[in-house]
């Protein structure tokens, strides 16, 4: 069977989606029983996980599943399905890493839990935001997988909208309950690219 770059890259897609769920859902399961201290949920907040959830899933699936808008397409090449292959490798790698680093302390909002630590250590030692670095990963590989410029960059502009509308949020809320130790640990690590920003 001679399958076509295209397809390759929608079924490398489409599987790293079912791995992120996979990921994911065990600990969304064990952080529902961990009470939350302080829920910091907003408008922005939830405009930004909407974004998230349309560019990183909802765009990139339905043209995954219908070719729409075919008028955005281009002709991929192999080498360009690869590099998708390994970002996207590398994005489930650092999900899952921050998920089993976060632990209880993991939440889906900006939501302090009871108990909550700081955690400075595994790719948190790197970057204060890992969990945006595999998303930002996601896109980038998103862009490299799906020859099509709109369902391809949705996954890009879609983590944007939520880094910009959140991550200010989530330092202030991590600064009022950790104080001089997280602005310590601002000091010592980058937001989202280590040594780099």
């Amino acid at each position: 069977m001679n399958l076509s770059a295209a397809v390759v890259g929608e079924v490398v897609w489409v599987l790293g989606i079912v791995g992120w769920c996979i990921i994911r859902y065990p600990f969304e399961r064990r952080a529902k029983r961990v009470p939350v201290v302080s829920n910091r949920r907003s408008g922005s907040e939830v405009l930004g996980l909407v974004s998230a959830l349309g560019g990183l899933a909802i765009v990139p699936g339905f043209y995954v599943a219908t070719g729409i808008p075919e008028a955005a397409d281009y002709v991929p090449r192999w080498w360009v399905i690869l590099i998708g292959g390994i970002l996207f490798w590398v994005a489930m790698w650092v999900f899952r890493r921050t998920h089993k680093q976060l632990g209880r302390n993991w939440s889906i909002t900006l939501e302090i839990r009871q108990q909550h630590e700081l955690i400075c250590a595994g790719p948190y030692s790197l970057v204060r935001h890992p969990m945006y670095t595999s998303f930002l990963l996601m896109g980038l590989s998103q862009a490299f997988l799906l020859p099509n410029w709109v369902a391809g960059m949705a996954g890009l502009i879609g983590f944007a909208v939520l880094f910009f509308l959140r991550v200010d949020k989530e330092e202030r809320m991590m600064l009022e309950v950790f104080g001089p130790r997280y602005r310590a640990y601002m000091a010592k690590t980058k937001r989202i690219i280590p040594y780099l920003y």
